[in-house]
């Protein structure tokens, strides 16, 4: 199985966003005149043999949530075996925040959360993050972020690992933090703060398999990273096949190939066929 730790199921609100302006000029992608069914997802999932998903919501801020926390619910609910969410929040609330992280994982069995820190213009060291990392060491769920430059015409400085992921980790040492987007142009710094903090984790989401940077991909192949990469796409930005397209090319051995396609995410999400 290949479970991909980074995708949304697209409302219209979602695409049709000015921020994602640049990005659909690289995809060539268009919109879609009416609301994508659930079941479109699983069929590119499918497609590629994705047999599990993480499926985001999305907030940003002074307006309605571009992909709500409810609306994921309901498409987890319709495929429980094939996704599992994770939870949007309103960082200008934080108390709100703080509350609706409780309902979705407690309430809705969301398996973690999701903010994206340049659609805040605030880094993870901004102090209406810690009451939500509190909030996620106690409900044992991981923090998810992006690391490296923005595809979307925002400033990318939001999204260096270091110092921020390095002193979020040091500040909560117990909370598990995976930063997607592999980190680029600083992946050597997020290769570094992965090495150095126990519970600190890169995705892949957003890049093809042989767009991986040489460092990552040494990084992947070694003893202790083998444990600490996992598979994404970015789905709808990034489709499933694309995104594995050329992976044999890496020459992973089978126990990282398998770690990195599912174990690790299962292991450390505790999702059905967890490793040990």
């Amino acid at each position: 199985m290949i479970v991909d730790v980074w995708m949304q199921h697209p409302t219209l609100r979602f695409l049709g966003h000015d921020m994602f302006a640049s990005l659909r000029r690289w995809t060539g992608q268009g919109l879609p005149e009416d609301e994508l069914p659930i079941e479109a997802t699983v069929a590119a999932m499918d497609a590629a043999g994705i047999g599990f998903g993480l499926l985001s919501a999305w907030s940003a801020p002074h307006q309605p949530p571009l992909i709500g926390n409810d609306e994921v619910a309901e498409w987890v609910s319709a495929h429980p075996t094939r996704f599992a969410g994770l939870a949007t929040v309103d960082l200008d609330r934080p108390m709100d925040a703080v509350r609706e992280l409780r309902r979705c994982v407690s309430e809705l069995g969301f398996r973690g959360l999701r903010v994206v820190p340049w659609l805040w213009e605030a880094p993870p060291t901004d102090r209406r993050y810690y009451p939500l990392f509190a909030a996620c060491v106690e409900l044992g769920v991981p923090f998810f972020t992006q690391v490296g430059h923005t595809g979307p015409l925002r400033p990318s400085e939001t999204g260096r690992p270091i110092p921020y992921i390095d002193q979020v980790a040091l500040d909560f040492p117990e909370l598990v933090i995976v930063g997607g987007h592999i980190g680029y142009p600083w992946t050597e710094e997020m290769i570094a703060v992965a090495h150095k903090h126990e519970n600190v984790y890169i995705d892949t989401s957003a890049y093809v398999a042989k767009r991986y940077p040489p460092e990552l991909v040494a990084y992947m192949k070694s003893s202790s990273g083998r444990k600490k990469v996992m598979f994404g796409t970015n789905y709808p930005m990034l489709f499933p096949g694309h995104a594995l397209e050329h992976l044999d090319a890496l020459e992973l051995d089978s126990e990282a190939r398998e770690l990195f396609l599912a174990g690790n995410a299962q292991r450390v999400l505790g999702l059905p066929g967890e490793q040990s």
